[in-house]
């Protein structure tokens, strides 16, 4: 069964890492959740309350991550997904995050990516003349990095497909399944 990798850690936006796991399970895919170490990680929910000019953050649920950013070797996965919440800010310091995403890019395996998940891929270097989503917020950031910003709900580059947010999901899993099966078909 093909194997897909889910990036993330702490205070990552709690639909952004649950949706792409049990969505990718359903289709036959097995799926790892790897953070900078095996742990429980405790993830948040961001949401919009009137009166705020950004959202707000509140627990959310907790979720096993099986497996260190150090004992992952990319090799053993097809495709990878990168969630956003406040996870990228700290995720994206780790060399072996940089490690591990620089493969899905240099072999062009699947890669999906949303909300504030650019920031993590500008770090590793891999933005550069590409097309990316991104929260909105985040336009500055990507253009930064040298990709363009398209404040889209599912915007396909090549291998790689972002999304502004979680109110994305349904756009942007479709069109990575699509090119996830495209390159790593599930065989029954």
């Amino acid at each position: 069964m093909p194997r897909v990798l889910i990036l993330t850690g702490d205070a990552a936006e709690s639909l952004e890492v649950m949706y792409p796991y049990q969505r990718l399970r359903e289709e036959g895919y097995e799926v790892d959740i790897a953070a900078p170490t095996k742990k429980v990680l405790q993830l948040v929910v961001h949401d919009f309350e009137p009166g705020f000019e950004t959202y707000t953050e509140k627990p959310g649920y907790r979720v096993e991550a099986n497996v260190a950013f150090k004992d992952v070797n990319p090799s053993d996965y097809v495709a990878v997904v990168i969630p956003g919440g406040r996870a990228p800010e700290y995720i994206r310091n780790d060399p072996d995050f940089t490690r591990i995403v620089r493969h899905f890019f240099d072999q062009e395996a699947p890669v999906a990516q949303l909300c504030h998940a650019p920031i993590a891929l500008a770090a590793a270097g891999v933005l550069k003349g590409r097309t990316s989503a991104a929260y909105p917020a985040l336009a500055p950031d990507v253009q930064a990095a040298g990709a363009t910003f398209v404040d889209g709900a599912a915007v396909v580059d090549g291998h790689m497909v972002s999304a502004r947010a979680w109110p994305d999901h349904p756009e942007w899993m479709r069109a990575f399944l699509k090119v996830l099966k495209e390159k790593a078909p599930v065989h029954a």
